[in-house]
């Protein structure tokens, strides 16, 4: 046989292609399970339902001063719940959040009237105090390995009898002595209990505080390597601390947030009301805790955010205020309450679920 008589290869078509199979880890996720996976998702839902619900109940409370007294209820809250959320994100939480508030405005308050001294002396010092207050919480925490519920329960005990008992000592009552009429109380009353007006309404400054704090709070968990780390020791510790992440100072500096978020609310509160009684305070934690818990957080850590806590602190705002603005009866107050934090707990279940099937 010639060359020219060998037969030419034969050339095979390559096999038709079938349809792609692609595993779960490359499935895209729709949209809508995309903002499921937010968990700030769930309390904005119900946070939309309470407005709707008061705004149809409590015709008082379409108006703009009844706005401005809600945001101003969900201020003095949401400020305090930024903190303790990232603390809880970072997996740990604080019982001693609402007297160390207290703590702080009598610190300042008497440090200033008994001592004479400009009222930004004062503000200085409960400012360190409260940081020191905080610092000794994580310490504590991190030294001894028990959870931070014991730790702060024994803070939360010892603050609570400092508080009565130094103030009794001091001052002879109960509460602080009026320092209205002190040195630096107005440019002080500025900065934390001023107000202004937008419309004909006006506002407490406290609202605006808490949009910038969490604000901040958004940008250091979304885009800091302070947030990576916040995220990283709620949910594992150790493996946090494998990788290099440092685990005791971020922990530290957490609970040292509580401490400056304690000050700022005490400052407000001595500020607005001129004297401080010294057994308030007792019972605030839980609702700090109680807005972190609603607005997505999870008391086993290294989930939230802090937009979510703003919407949490919003509910307890509206809800406080709209059963007045209804006319009804106060006292089922904590009864709502428990419901609404009940309810948003098991929206988010729902939602964190939903966002996790395929």
């Amino acid at each position: 046989m010639t060359m020219s008589q060998q037969a030419a290869p034969a050339v095979s078509s390559p096999p038709a292609s079938g349809p792609k199979e692609r595993d779960g880890r490359t499935v895209q996720r729709s949209l809508v399970l995309r903002l499921l996976a937010r968990p700030e998702v769930g309390v904005f839902l119900g946070a939309v339902a309470v407005f709707v619900f008061f705004f149809v109940a409590a015709p008082t409370f379409r108006t703009g001063s009844a706005m401005a007294t809600v945001l101003y209820q969900s201020s003095t809250i949401g400020i305090m719940a930024l903190p303790v959320a990232l603390l809880m994100i970072g997996g740990e939480f604080d019982l001693s959040s609402g007297v160390a508030v207290i703590s702080s405005a009598l610190t300042a308050s008497m440090v200033s009237f008994q001592l004479t001294m400009n009222v930004w002396v004062g503000v200085i010092v409960a400012l360190v105090v409260s940081l020191a207050i905080g610092a000794f919480n994580g310490w504590m925490v991190m030294r001894t390995g028990l959870p931070s519920f014991l730790i702060t329960l024994g803070t939360f005990l010892g603050l609570q009898g400092i508080n009565l008992a130094v103030t009794k000592l001091v001052t002879g009552n109960v509460a602080t002595d009026d320092i209205s009429d002190m040195d630096g109380f107005q440019q002080a009353k500025s900065v934390f209990a001023s107000s202004f007006t937008v419309g004909g309404v006006q506002f407490k400054i406290t609202v605006l505080w808490w949009l910038v704090f969490a604000a901040l709070a958004t940008w250091v968990l979304l885009r800091t390597k302070y947030g990576n780390w916040i995220f990283a020791v709620g949910g594992n510790q150790d493996s946090a601390r494998a990788v290099g992440v440092p685990v005791k100072f971020t922990k530290i500096t957490l609970f040292m947030l509580v401490g400056f978020g304690s000050w700022f609310v005490g400052m407000h509160q001595l500020f607005s009301f001129n004297t401080v009684q010294s057994g308030e305070g007792v019972g605030q934690e839980l609702i700090y805790i109680a807005a972190a818990v609603i607005g997505g957080c999870l008391l086993t850590g290294g989930y939230g955010s802090a937009i979510g806590p703003v919407f949490g602190a919003f509910m307890f705002g509206m809800v406080s205020q709209g059963i007045v603005y209804a006319g009804w009866n106060p006292d089922w107050f904590k009864a709502f309450l428990g419901v609404m934090l009940l309810g948003a707990t098991l929206i988010n279940l729902w939602v964190r679920q939903s966002a996790t099937r395929r």
